[in-house]
C-alpha cells in the first residue's frame, strides 16, 4: 500500500442538538458512528462524515457569494479538491481511515444560506465518508489518499 499526502485540514466542525450553528473544534474524535459529539453521530453510517474542500468556498466567492466556513455543513474542511474521487476510494486524515460512500447531495439548507448555492455547488459541495478506523483528527493533519 502507498500513501500520498495531498492536503491539510483547515478547519473542523460539529453541530450539537438545539444549536443550528456550526461549532469550530481543534480536534475531532471519530468512530464507526462518525464524529463523536456531533448530533448526527450514529444516524447514517454511509453519510457519517461530510468533508468539503476549500475550493467549494472559492467557487461561491468567485460567483459573488461570500459564506463563512462551515456553512456547507462539513465536519472537515481541507485544502485539497477531492471531488474527482469516487465511492470506494480510501483515504486517511490524522489517525482516521475513511471510505468514500457518495458525493454530497444538495440540501434545502443551502438555499437558505444563499439561493445561488445549490446550482453553484451541484457537484462541488463535499463528499460523504464512513469511518473504517477510529481515531482523532486535528487541524493541520494531512489528507492522504490510500491506493492499493
Amino acid at each position: 500500500m502507498q500513501n500520498n499526502s495531498l492536503g491539510k485540514v483547515l478547519q473542523l466542525f460539529i453541530t450539537v442538538k438545539g444549536d443550528p450553528s456550526r461549532i469550530t473544534q481543534q480536534e475531532l474524535r471519530l468512530d464507526a458512528g462518525g464524529v463523536i459529539g456531533d448530533k448526527f453521530h450514529g444516524k447514517g453510517l454511509e453519510r457519517s462524515v461530510l468533508i468539503a474542500a476549500n475550493d467549494s468556498y472559492n467557487i461561491a466567492k468567485e460567483n459573488g457569494v461570500s459564506i463563512q466556513d462551515g456553512l456547507l455543513g462539513e465536519n472537515i474542511l481541507i485544502d485539497y479538491n477531492l471531488y474527482h474521487l469516487l465511492p470506494g476510494d480510501l483515504f486517511s486524515i490524522g489517525e482516521v481511515r475513511f471510505e468514500i460512500t457518495q458525493n454530497c447531495t444538495l440540501c434545502k439548507g443551502l438555499s437558505t444560506v444563499n439561493s445561488k448555492l445549490p446550482k453553484l455547488l451541484k457537484n462541488d459541495r463535499g463528499i460523504f465518508a464512513k469511518v473504517l478506523h477510529s481515531g482523532s483528527i486535528k487541524i493541520g493533519d494531512t489528507f492522504q489518499l490510500v491506493k492499493n
